[in-house]
């Protein structure tokens, strides 16, 4: 053992993107907060499928890693939203180039994908 525990080491910066939008729904909710400032029911719509704790429990993890932001309306009731900071849009912009080569592969991926199950 060298004394280090794992959170000394330097990750590569693949990693620490990972960390950030790894899981189900992550990314899922950086395409949907790409778009605009959303609210936590119109995120849940655009994000079928999701439950409220998941969702709540993602956006949650974004937010402590910076990637998020909630902001509270004083208003009655309160309102809500959540949008990209400025690293979350600079993440967005990094995570474009992979969507792009999804949707060019889409059909072969999807096709090996079902020939595997």
């Amino acid at each position: 053992m060298n004394g280090k525990s794992d959170t000394d080491h330097d990750a590569c910066g693949m990693s620490v993107a990972i960390d950030v939008v790894g899981g189900k729904w992550k990314l899922h909710l950086m395409w949907a907060l790409g778009a605009g400032p959303q609210r936590f029911g119109e995120i849940r719509r655009l994000l079928q499928g999701v439950s409220e704790k998941v969702l709540a429990e993602n956006l949650r993890q974004l937010e402590s890693s910076g990637v998020v932001h909630r902001e509270v309306f004083p208003e009655i009731p309160p309102r809500v939203e959540y949008s990209l900071t400025p690293i979350g849009h600079e993440l967005a912009a990094a995570l474009r180039p992979l969507e792009e080569w999804g949707d060019k592969h889409r059909v072969e991926l999807l096709g090996n994908l079902a020939s595997v199950g």
